[in-house]
C-alpha cells in the first residue's frame, strides 16, 4: 500500500512539474472586460468616446506608445520607444514605472499574471 501511495505521489509531482512548463493559457477576454472597469475611470476602448484623463485604448495592441493624436502624453511616454505588444503590455500592467520611468500614469499594477493576460485579451478586441 505504501509503495502504491509513493508511486501516486511521485506521478502527481511529475504531472505538476510538467504543468508548470506548459504553454501559458490564453487570457479570458470576458474576465478582461470586467477588469477593464478599473481602467474605464481614465480610459475608453473607443476613439469616438468622449476624452478622459488617459488616452483611448482602441487599437492599443500593436500601437507605438504615445501615439494617440491630440493626447497630452508625458515627456517620458513621448520619448519612449515602446510598442504595445502582449509582452510590453504585460510588463506595463504589472508595473508601469518599470516600463516607462517618469510616466504620469497613476496605476499600481495588476500583480496576477492571469488578470494581465485576461485584460490584454480583452484589449485585443474590446467591446464597449
Amino acid at each position: 500500500m505504501k509503495a502504491m501511495l509513493r508511486s501516486a505521489f511521485a506521478l502527481a509531482l511529475v504531472a505538476a512539474g510538467t504543468a508548470a512548463f506548459a504553454a501559458p493559457a490564453k487570457g479570458d477576454a470576458a474576465l478582461g472586460k470586467r477588469l477593464f472597469l478599473r481602467c474605464s475611470a481614465c480610459h475608453t476602448v473607443s476613439s469616438k468616446a468622449p476624452a478622459k484623463v488617459g488616452p483611448h485604448l482602441q487599437g492599443v495592441v500593436g500601437r507605438k506608445a504615445g501615439a494617440v493624436a491630440g493626447f497630452g502624453y508625458s515627456p517620458a511616454m513621448k520619448g519612449s520607444a515602446v510598442v504595445w505588444n502582449e509582452a510590453t503590455l504585460d510588463k506595463w500592467l504589472q508595473r508601469p514605472q518599470a516600463v516607462v520611468p517618469g510616466t504620469t500614469m497613476a496605476f499600481a499594477g495588476l500583480p496576477k499574471e492571469a488578470d494581465r493576460k485576461a485584460l490584454i485579451a480583452y484589449l485585443k478586441k474590446p467591446a464597449p
